[in-house]
């Protein structure tokens, strides 16, 4: 499928060399990586400086949308990884991403609070979903809210259908007001979570079952098979198989306290109302979970091909070349690529890929993993975002590579 990748050259930049882009369009679509307030030199702005680094990054993010005839209006999602230091649980951020919408378009929005991003200081990284019409005419949308559940506040939307995709943000378990709710129960969070989420497609007549994607975010420090395993065997339960690609990670912390997850949807629907047909890929001897799970690894429905979190494990769940980061981020790619196989596509026809890994904040470790990764595309690659973590769900994995391709 035609692509059109992008790096503006008034662009922020790393100090070396990454066959990367900042932004991709393929058909109604632009991707958008993840964007940070490094300047042309690939020197850090405003260190240490939230709300400063907010701000922009937004202004990349309107940059790159720009070298597409778009802007902020044509966003329907936005993804904030950010450093979260004790002076600011996420409403600063969301009040400082407001600012930048003048008219009634807003994106829903996933907050993601860390510990740390790939370089010391660094405290935001955003990366999107803008949409547009092949022939670059405005789309509309319909947004959508929960009754009893809120979202990550401001004027943001819970939910938001524009073609064929439907986006939520990130569900917690939080009440309107932003008081949380069966604190500390990460059982009867994922229950609500996954009820709401099911509640605001059905406003879009969706369900659960046109998902396409699903992400989970956990409070946990990895490496506890137990604590991942009941929250799992809660979420499966919405979904008939097969049901869609998936990605679970865990994070330092989610706010309020007490709030152990939230999870984001992508589904997607005809036009006319009705389910779109889709297939499913599990490659021969492909990895799996150490329980069954409804998920597969490879989703296509229509020209998007959703690829959830490859990690470098057996049939057995045994981690492979364990605490190796360039060795597991080459068998995760090579397990993307087998999984791309079984549509009949390739490597190149990804637009954009998440990498999390286990690692501080350096440069040396991200430019392990991104070199690795990038290696493998024909350049420019598509775009990306990099993300470092405490640790990943088993004692070992240091890395996980989700992707969506279009083909």
């Amino acid at each position: 499928m035609k692509q059109h990748r992008v790096w503006p050259k008034e662009c922020w930049r790393f100090n070396v060399d990454v066959p990367a882009s900042l932004g991709v369009r393929a058909g109604d679509t632009i991707h958008l990586g993840g964007q940070v307030a490094l300047d042309t030199k690939g020197e850090l702005r405003k260190p240490g400086d939230l709300l400063g680094q907010t701000v922009l990054t937004m202004e990349e993010n309107e940059r790159v949308l720009a070298a597409y005839g778009a802007s902020l209006d044509d966003l329907v999602k936005l993804v904030v990884f950010y450093v979260d230091d004790g002076r600011d649980d996420g409403k600063g951020v969301v009040k400082e991403i407001e600012k930048r919408f003048k008219g009634a378009n807003r994106p829903v929005l996933t907050l993601v609070p860390m510990n740390e991003l790939a370089f010391p200081k660094m405290m935001v990284e955003i990366e999107g979903y803008a949409m547009r019409t092949p022939d670059g005419k405005a789309m509309g949308r319909q947004v959508v809210n929960a009754k009893d559940v809120g979202g990550a506040g401001g004027d943001f939307p819970m939910a938001l259908r524009c073609g064929e995709m439907i986006y939520t943000g990130s569900v917690r378990a939080v009440d309107r007001s932003g008081k949380g709710l069966h604190s500390g129960n990460i059982v009867k969070q994922s229950e609500l979570a996954m009820e709401t989420i099911n509640a605001l497609l059905g406003q879009f007549g969706a369900d659960l079952d046109d998902g396409v994607k699903i992400n989970i975010y956990y409070v946990g420090k990895g490496s506890n098979k137990e604590e991942w395993r009941k929250a799992a065997e809660v979420r499966a339960r919405y979904f008939d198989e097969p049901g869609p690609a998936a990605t679970g990670i865990p994070v330092p912390r989610l706010h309020p306290e007490g709030v152990l997850t939230e999870i984001e949807v992508m589904a997607m629907l005809g036009t006319d109302g009705k389910r779109l047909p889709r297939s499913h890929v599990w490659p021969l001897n492909h990895w799996d979970w150490p329980i069954h799970l409804p998920y597969k690894h490879g989703l296509k429905c229509g020209n998007r091909i959703f690829v959830g979190g490859q990690v470098s494990m057996d049939r057995q769940a045994t981690i492979l070349h364990p605490n190796e980061l360039v060795t597991q981020t080459k068998v995760s790619m090579e397990n993307i690529a087998k999984v791309l196989a079984g549509f009949s596509a390739n490597l190149d026809d990804v637009v954009k890929v998440n990498c999390f890994y286990v690692g501080g904040a350096g440069q040396e470790t991200l430019m392990q993993s991104a070199q690795t990764r990038f290696s493998f595309y024909t350049p420019p690659g598509p775009c990306s975002t990099g993300v470092p973590l405490p640790s990943l769900a088993y004692d070992g994995m240091v890395t996980e590579i989700e992707v969506v391709a279009m083909a």
